[in-house]
């Protein structure tokens, strides 16, 4: 008797509809949880072998969806390590447990956004337990990543907050004027010394004299100049560790700009970019003098012996002050000095199918069939965006849309139980039937 079809697709709905009252609960109750991706439960209906005489009711089936492509809103915290990102792309990270256990091949997990902060180890965590990942950079904060379609070169992030550092100087930008009256006859001839301090392997402040002798001729003027570098460290004034001529302009078109630059020993000169290349007794060490020609570089004007600009890298040694994230997923620490370096590298986990990856506790989501293999992405390249630092992002969920959807999940409930009703009567009719 097809009766009873009719009372089977009743409860079958009661079932359907609760499954969707419990997602409809679970929206509600994280709509202020960061990070949560909203759950949509969709219906399908059951068809039966029917045939053309009488119908056979079948029933619907409840398929609960988590919508982790639908991106919430992003929010703007004063902690530069909340993490949120741009676009599609999902944080690298795995759990505390595993960390702490020493486990070699950690869970490879995933998230949206974050609110991490050192803990008493130094790991990059959130209050869950979830650990950041990335790839490390190397003493000179150069980051070599790993394979793209395996999590084995990823570690967890962890930060020496008391950390205390000194970066040598490397690169230098130096313009300065040289006064054209030193190059006419009659002029003394004496020699200009300009003084640049630079920080040596050890963060010790050294100092890198460039003294400037004009050559003076007999009639007219030169408008040339030798150059020796003398370096505190090792080399004395009879010693320098490099040395160089230079002509300059004297013409309207390019009066007072550089004219040649001829090396001597010790140094290498790039016209091109402008770099000089030598060697202290630190290391090797770059200095942009500026190209022939350049105007407002290396010039020889009637005015005084003066630099107009002088800049370099390196720092004493100082404390950590900070760390941030940039748009790239760079992990930067801040020290004292004004200093940076480039601690880790954060790539971004991109998935063919987002909304087809597994839900974990915690806002974290592991790979499975249905998502799709993963790829790590450079951040801010491909369609995963950006990672955004002071930056959370809020639940997916649109109280006003669930609250409706009660209001029609609570109304269609009731239908359902209409039809139990309903059958339960013809039943009891049909029963009667004997009397």
């Amino acid at each position: 008797m097809k009766i009873s079809s009719s009372f089977n697709a009743g409860i079958m709905g009661l079932y359907a509809q609760s499954s969707r009252l419990a997602t409809i609960s679970q929206n509600i109750a994280n709509s202020q949880t960061n990070g949560f991706k909203r759950l949509d439960t969709e219906f399908s209906s059951l068809v039966t072998n029917n045939s053309a005489v009488l119908y056979q009711a079948g029933g619907v089936r409840p398929n609960t969806i988590r919508e982790v492509s639908d991106n919430g809103s992003i929010l703007g915290t004063d902690n530069a390590l909340d993490i949120a990102v741009s676009d599609r792309g999902l944080l690298p990270v795995t759990d505390m447990g595993s960390v702490d256990a020493g486990v070699i091949n950690l869970p490879f997990k995933l998230t949206t956004t974050g609110s991490f902060r050192p803990d008493a180890n130094g790991y990059m965590s959130t209050a869950n337990g979830t650990v950041l990942m990335g790839w490390p950079a190397d003493q000179n904060g150069v980051v070599t990543p790993g394979g793209r379609t395996d999590s084995g070169s990823l570690e967890p992030i962890q930060i020496e907050q008391t950390k205390i550092e000194a970066q040598p100087t490397t690169n230098m930008t130096v313009s300065l004027n040289l006064p054209a009256s030193a190059t006419v006859a009659g002029a003394s001839g004496a020699a200009q010394d300009l003084d640049l301090t630079y920080f040596d392997n050890l963060g010790s402040e050294q100092t890198l004299t460039f003294r400037f002798t004009p050559t003076v001729p007999a009639t007219g003027s030169s408008n040339a100049w030798s150059v020796e570098v003398i370096d505190s460290a090792t080399a004395t004034a009879s010693n320098p560790i490099a040395d160089f001529d230079m002509t300059f302009y004297d013409t309207q078109a390019n009066g007072g700009t550089l004219n040649t630059l001829t090396v001597g020993t010790g140094v290498t000169y790039n016209s091109a970019t402008g770099e000089l290349a030598l060697t202290t007794a630190n290391g090797p060490m770059t200095i942009d003098i500026g190209s022939p020609a350049e105007v407002g570089r290396m010039t020889q004007l009637d005015a005084d012996f003066r630099p107009t600009s002088i800049a370099k890298d390196g720092a004493g040694p100082s404390d950590m002050s900070g760390v941030s994230i940039d748009r790239n997923g760079f992990v930067v620490a801040q020290f004292e000095s004004g200093a940076t370096r480039v601690l880790y590298q954060v790539p971004l986990v991109d998935v063919p199918n987002p909304d087809g990856l597994m839900a974990l506790d915690g806002q974290m989501f592991a790979i499975s069939r249905e998502s799709g293999e993963f790829y790590l992405w450079d951040a801010n390249t491909g369609p995963v965006g950006s990672t955004l630092g002071f930056s959370l992002e809020q639940s997916s969920v649109d109280l006003a849309q669930e609250l409706t959807s009660l209001i029609q999940t609570q109304r269609a409930y009731s239908s359902n139980t209409k039809i139990i009703e309903t059958v339960d009567r013809m039943l009891e009719e049909t029963t009667n039937l004997k009397r």
